[in-house]
């Protein structure tokens, strides 16, 4: 989901919580800052929808959860929370929970132009305090880019790009085998192309 602005005064975690329940829209917080989360587009609401019907019919039958969008993570307890744009976790406490997850295994973030460096950045960073969390998804909105990255061991983070159409998102243990081009699926968005900056020959020269 996109962020607007942040509001101009800083929130206790209990007058979060309480503009929560009262707000119509959503809210993320950071420190004490409270960013309202401005209503998604068409291509942001199919990609990430898209992640979502594949992950749910992959963990069909295993004891995992799969929401999308409007539901809060708690990044740290009273200090970090957010509104994930798809959330894996197989976490019993999480399986049973009505507002807020707080161990995923896999995060979904599609990208805008006004949240990518933070994505990137600051809240990825604090996703990886996250001791459950092992993936990490960057989807791209302005071309087919999927940024993946996956936790291993050493807690090092390793990075993949999938760009192709038949790049896949392969994660066995939570039975996930999804292509790019499934991913984008009826987005009308337009594979990356690379393009060549080599020197045009002008027709009829000579390469000798």
């Amino acid at each position: 989901m996109e962020q607007l602005g942040a509001q101009s005064r800083h929130y206790t975690v209990e007058e979060y919580f309480a503009l929560e329940a009262q707000s119509e829209d959503k809210h993320e917080f950071f420190n004490g800052e409270v960013f309202a989360m401005a209503g998604a587009s068409i291509p942001h609401n199919a990609l990430a929808g898209n992640c979502f019907a594949a992950f749910k019919l992959a963990l069909r039958g295993r004891p995992c959860k799969v929401v999308i969008e409007a539901v809060q993570l708690a990044v740290q307890e009273g200090r970090h929370y957010t509104y994930p744009d798809v959330m894996v976790s197989c976490d019993p406490a999480d399986r049973q929970a009505d507002l807020t997850m707080r161990a995923p295994v896999l995060l979904v973030e599609v990208l805008s132009p006004s949240t990518a460096e933070y994505d990137r950045g600051k809240k990825f960073n604090q996703y990886k305090q996250l001791p459950s969390l092992q993936h990490y998804l960057l989807v791209s909105q302005t071309s087919w880019l999927v940024e993946w990255y996956r936790r291993e061991v050493g807690d090092i983070w390793s990075f993949t790009p999938l760009v192709e159409a038949e790049d896949t998102l392969l994660i066995p243990d939570l039975n996930i085998n999804l292509t790019v081009a499934e991913i984008y699926e009826d987005t009308n968005i337009a594979p990356l192309r690379i393009i060549s900056h080599e020197p045009m020959i002008p027709y009829g020269s000579s390469l000798i």
